[in-house]
């Protein structure tokens, strides 16, 4: 059913195998060690994108904070008007929630896939994923990408004496499937590889979680939810790979381990470059307010009265120009001792008074 996950992942696997088997020999446990290592970070790689979209929805969801609670308080008897606010917001400042948690969707299916091709190198188990083969018949029975030689030569594989595919609480009648290829694994043996592992794998899961936590802004970290999210990946997470381990192939402990390798080193280059950005954008923003601020000592200038100044030098012109004589009009002079002309006729009873003072 999940054949489309499978054969990706048995391929890539495949390929690595192929890579260091030249290099150590096709039978070496290192080599196929390696190949699962490798796995890991191709696929992560894969993923890098998702990742960094991730980092930042939640450091925007962070900013988003304070009018997130605002808009639930305004609207808390409202959950209607309230998602749709909420919508609005998302909408204005490109925000998807589902980044934030689509790399670690993305992961599960490839954990997944990893965990049952890595079990059907060994089929002679009864169970979930189980077909109850016989050593023989599962010993000659391909494996999606993987032929013959390659599932025998998976089996007769040993790190440090165990079965890449062994787990410590494996029933015995399993472990003989390993007869043939390589001999009999001891529980002895399988622990020696996998308690280390698990531990390694617990620690690492535990450094990532608490290196997560501690970028988190301190409103962010308030949240009840937020702060027993916290707690779980904190404590209960690394605690489940302790209890979990001895359940789980050596092969899928490898996993773990290079998984949390790589998103430790992946967190702090990430997270190195976001803050680098906004770093740069902060000092932008302070020299261009610097631009445009007063030179020390300058005298402020008020913004208000030169605004009106300008807009009195762009008022069109009053129409004095038409009260001009038309002489000046037509460009003729004025006769010597003429007065000037103010454009204004005299009333007509001031004239009639001077003529009957002549008379």
């Amino acid at each position: 059913m999940l054949d489309f996950i499978y054969y990706p992942v048995s391929a890539i696997l495949w390929f690595w195998h192929q890579a260091f088997g030249y290099v150590l020999g096709k039978n070496s446990g290192f080599a196929w060690a390696l190949a699962v290592v490798f796995l890991v970070f191709t696929l992560r790689l894969v993923l890098y994108k998702p990742f960094v979209k991730q980092v930042r929805t939640t450091r925007q969801m962070q900013e988003l904070q304070p009018q997130i609670k605002e808009l639930q308080k305004k609207y808390k008897n409202d959950r209607q008007e309230m998602t749709v606010q909420m919508q609005k917001l998302q909408k204005e400042h490109g925000f998807n929630p589902l980044m934030g948690c689509l790399p670690v969707l993305l992961q599960v299916p490839v954990f997944l896939g990893l965990f049952h091709v890595l079990r059907s190198f060994n089929r002679t188990g009864h169970g979930i994923g189980q077909l109850g083969m016989s050593p023989y018949d599962n010993a000659h029975t391909p494996n999606y990408i993987f032929g013959v030689d390659d599932v025998q030569s998976f089996l007769s594989a040993r790190l440090f004496g165990a079965p890449l595919s062994a787990y410590i609480t494996e029933p015995a009648t399993v472990l003989q499937s390993f007869a043939d290829y390589g001999g009999v694994p001891s529980k002895v043996a399988i622990a020696a590889v996998s308690i280390p592992l698990m531990v390694i794998a617990g620690i690492a899961t535990h450094m990532n979680a608490r290196a997560s936590v501690a970028r988190q802004s301190a409103e962010a970290a308030a949240n009840p939810q937020a702060a027993m999210m916290n707690k779980m990946a904190l404590y209960v997470f690394p605690l489940g790979v302790l209890v979990g381990g001895p359940f789980l192939p050596v092969a899928i402990l490898i996993y773990w381990v290079s998984n949390n390798i790589w998103t430790y080193g992946q967190q702090h280059l990430v997270f190195g470059r976001i803050e680098k950005e906004e770093e740069e954008k902060k000092k932008a923003a302070l020299e261009r307010r610097a631009q445009h601020a007063p030179k020390p000592g300058a005298k402020p200038v008020d913004v208000r009265k030169k605004q009106a100044a300008a807009k009195v030098e762009d008022a069109p012109v009053e129409d004095a120009v038409s009260d001009a004589p038309q002489a000046s009009q037509n460009g003729a002079k004025p006769a010597p001792g003429a007065r000037p002309s103010t454009g204004k006729k005299r009333s007509g009873n001031r004239g009639r008074a001077n003529q009957k003072r002549r008379r």
